[in-house]
């Protein structure tokens, strides 16, 4: 499926069947809130939950805070890098203790149409993943009415929105791979900046860390892979989200 739910949509709208009313003409402005519209937003779970990432890759990019995906776990697949699996609903065990293993949690992106397409290549759409959009329940920013101050992390207290993302997702590939060691690096980095806009740490103990090791290997070579990673990929068959 490659149709984004904010693509535009031009319609006529007409009183000429009333005899009481003339046909009005629709009329079209070019405010901003019209343009962010087409935007798409964007489920972020992986290594573009890292913040320098997201800018190197996709400049137009806009930060808009975090989102929850359940019925889906996530793991990292045979091709050593992240994905996500529906998951059959399942009953509470640990009353005591949420259980983060079937939902999925993310950072949220709006993007340009030029952007977008930057990212379907760097995810090797369709073959590595394909695109989805799927309904996530999404806490935006707390957005600071001061200059001099910063956007603040998402109040998980809030009730959060219910909205529809692009999600990149690999549904025929359900088999857990071993983690890329240049991945390991990118995910950490991901992590750092995501805790830091909310993401619960509880989530990243029982499920990020299953697959991504905090400790990292001294190599030298595998960092400068990341980093190179991180702007553009260099290995035509190696994608992740």
């Amino acid at each position: 499926m490659d149709i984004s739910p904010s693509s535009s949509l031009s319609f006529h709208l007409s009183c000429s069947s009333n005899p009481h009313f003339p046909t009005m003409p629709l009329t079209t402005t070019n405010d901003t809130s019209s343009s962010s519209a087409r935007n798409t937003i964007y489920f972020a779970y992986g290594s573009n939950l890292w913040r320098d990432q997201m800018r190197m890759r996709c400049p137009t990019s806009t930060h808009l805070g975090i989102a929850r995906l359940e019925g889906y776990e996530w793991i990292i697949y045979e091709r050593g890098y992240a994905n996500i699996v529906e998951k059959k609903p399942q009953a509470r065990v640990h009353e005591d203790q949420h259980d983060y293993t079937n939902e999925v949690w993310g950072l949220v992106y709006s993007l340009e149409i030029s952007d977008e397409h930057r990212l379907d290549g760097n995810e090797g759409v369709p073959i590595a993943y394909k695109k989805e959009w799927i309904k996530c329940e999404h806490w935006p920013v707390e957005t600071s009415h001061d200059n001099n101050s910063k956007d603040r992390a998402p109040d998980l207290e809030k009730e959060p929105k219910e909205t529809e993302m692009l999600v990149y997702i690999n549904r025929d590939s359900r088999q857990v791979g071993k983690i890329k060691d240049e991945y390991i690096h990118r995910m950490n980095k991901g992590i750092r900046d995501a805790v830091k806009e909310g993401m619960p740490s509880e989530y990243v103990k029982q499920v990020l860390r299953k697959f991504v090791p905090e400790k990292e290997k001294e190599d030298d070579e595998a960092k400068e892979l990341a980093s190179r990673q991180a702007r553009k990929f260099v290995e035509a068959r190696s994608r992740e989200a």
